[in-house]
């Protein structure tokens, strides 16, 4: 099954690339690596959520900021590439979550990239990652992922 096959099966396609919000690219390709920017859990060219974890937004709206992150992630990876089935493995995961003081929740939210990486890619989306907490993100988002792919 290739990985358009794999999210059609669960619902979702692969989205049109999130414009940067500043001077940067959305992905860069490396040698056999593949580079995403931060990703926004941005949906038809407005965020889903704003605010932060522990305070206005929950942590189910954080998952799910999480997971289209990684979907715009995907999509900036098709862009870079062409075509899906290249990635050999999602190496690293890097989210950050916008929290109060006292959320620890963090891994919970991240767990909405890392889950649609594997209903994706199998086997080749499992990989690393760091789950970090912060004041705030741009934009007022909740979440921001970024990925490391292997080609």
């Amino acid at each position: 099954m290739t990985p358009e096959e794999a999210l059609a099966e669960i619902g979702l396609t692969v989205p049109e690339v999130v414009p940067p919000v500043a001077a940067y690219l959305p992905a860069l390709r490396s040698g056999s690596y593949v580079y995403t920017s931060g990703q926004l859990p941005m949906r038809a060219g407005a965020l889903i959520a704003t605010g932060k974890l522990g305070g206005e937004v929950t942590s189910e709206v954080g998952y799910e900021c999480a997971r289209q992150c990684a979907l715009n992630a995907i999509a900036a990876v098709k862009a870079e590439v062409g075509d899906l089935s290249l990635v050999r493995r999602i190496v690293k995961v890097v989210a950050f979550v916008a929290s109060t003081p006292d959320f620890t929740g963090q891994p919970g939210v991240a767990n909405g990239a890392s889950e649609l990486f594997g209903q994706v890619f199998g086997e080749a989306g499992k990989h690393a990652r760091s789950a970090v907490g912060v004041p705030v993100l741009p934009l007022d988002a909740p979440v921001e992922v970024e990925v490391v792919v292997e080609l």
